[in-house]
């Protein structure tokens, strides 16, 4: 093995992994990472592939100096690994960077396989996993955008010609590739168009929002789904796979005398998430903008825990969350010893320790967030037209509503609730007479 390998390794092989195809994995070491780090991150890499459908055949750790333009890595050390990916048997060579065109090209040539840099495999796990009209169009988006610089060399008909009259009356006519890439700009175009629609959509859905709001966030696999099942008895599809949940979820918890909130499940962060995908899940983000309170959840059973929680704090302020009020929540602490579990809160004294499958801490959690959010309850008296009747329905919504009379074509009823539902109520009364407050 040359000596351009830092290491490589095989993976236990079994009968289910023969069934599926296999990845070779490629991490690099720069000169401001080390080893460790390099093979953290290939650990990750390695969960992206098997969620993307790819077993791994193998990995190696390059060494690498400065960054060759045409193929990443050195020419010698792109032969070695095609050398090593073909006598595993892969059927894909996957890089744990972001690579350019010329450079899949290059080293696809060199390895004599497919080649995916690390933005690639996560696109294409949300293609899989998108689900909704509103993600699949977020999602092909951001594939297109992807393909878009990608397409010279990937077939072989790109490079023929087409048009031209009879006679070569109408000149040689544009090359293939020239008519795919308008193809792709105008659906470019289509689907950014669908998209502001559907941010309009989402908007005037927030806006008609009058409960308080709490968005789980954090990074990818660290059980936010979980966790907002045992928060808001919910259903949402939980799987031990990166990037199950695509579609932000918004659940209703109600808190008897004190009101209710709602809670939203979004979708997770990763190291060097693809600035398409940001892009194009824009409208998801801002479902995270317009909370009141971020619940940042992080796993410190992770081996790389600090990074990822670090990376979720990095992402929330790229993304223009970093100034919203945050709640900071280690899940799944039924994984951790007593002595690791009082490290933890001696660390972080304001985090709050639970565990969305035993249920540890949740109540505690849920208490919180109704401080947080709703504050002390307080008891006031309204009267509206005896005709709107939405409103009373509402105020049963939000709050308790703890008397009720009619009286000379009006109602009259008493709501115990928030401060800040109290004075939103109010002001929708206002709205119908000057004089809304009994």
């Amino acid at each position: 093995m040359s000596e351009r390998l830092i290491r490589t390794e095989l993976p236990p092989h079994d009968a289910e992994s023969a069934r599926r195809g296999g990845a070779y994995l490629v991490g690099v070491v720069h000169p401001a990472t080390s080893t460790a780090e390099v093979e953290a991150h290939l650990d990750e890499l390695a969960a992206l592939a098997d969620t993307a459908g790819f077993d791994e055949a193998g990995r190696a750790v390059l060494s690498l100096r400065r960054i060759q333009a045409a193929t990443f890595v050195g020419r010698g050390q792109a032969d070695d690994v095609g050398v090593m990916a073909r006598g595993l048997g892969a059927e894909l060579i996957a890089v744990d960077e972001d690579l350019t065109p010329a450079q899949v090209r290059n080293l696809e040539a060199a390895t004599e396989l497919p080649v995916v840099d690390r933005a690639g495999l996560i696109i294409d796990i949300f293609a899989q996993h998108a689900r909704s009209r509103e993600a699949r169009t977020q999602v092909e988006l951001a594939s297109l955008q992807y393909l878009l610089p990608r397409l010279a060399g990937r077939w072989t008909h790109l490079s023929r010609q087409v048009g031209g009259g009879p006679g070569g009356t109408k000149g040689e006519g544009e090359k293939q590739i020239e008519l795919d890439r308008r193809i792709v700009r105008r659906r470019i175009d289509v689907l950014r168009r669908e998209l502001a629609r559907v941010e309009v959509s989402r908007r005037v859905r927030r806006r008609r929002r009058q409960l308080p709001t709490a968005a789980i966030v954090g990074y990818t696999n660290v059980g936010k789904s979980s966790l907002f099942n045992a928060m808001a008895h919910g259903t949402v599809k939980v799987e031990d796979q990166l990037f199950a949940t695509l579609d932000p979820t918004v659940r209703r918890i109600d808190l008897g005398q004190r009101g209710a909130l709602l809670l939203k499940d979004t979708v997770g962060f990763i190291r060097k998430l693809p600035h398409h995908l940001v892009a194009s899940f824009r409208s998801t983000f801002e479902e995270s903008a317009e909370s009141d309170l971020i619940v940042l959840v992080a796993d410190p059973t992770h081996p790389a825990g600090a990074e990822q929680l670090e990376t979720a704090r990095r992402v929330l302020v790229e993304s223009g969350l970093g100034e919203l009020p945050r709640l900071l929540v280690f899940n799944k602490i039924d994984k951790l010893p007593f002595d690791a579990l009082l490290e933890l809160s001696q660390r972080d004294p304001n985090a709050l320790l639970v565990s969305a499958r035993s249920g540890a801490g949740i109540d505690r959690l849920v208490e919180v967030l109704a401080d947080r959010l709703l504050g002390e309850t307080l008891v006031e008296t309204f009267k509206i037209p005896h005709d709107r009747g939405d409103l009373l329905a509402d105020a049963r919504r939000q709050g308790h509503v703890e008397a009720c009379e009619a009286d000379d074509g009006m109602i009259s009823f008493t709501l115990r609730a928030s401060a800040r539902v109290l004075d939103a109520f109010q002001i929708r009364i206002d709205e119908l007479r000057p004089r809304g407050r009994a």
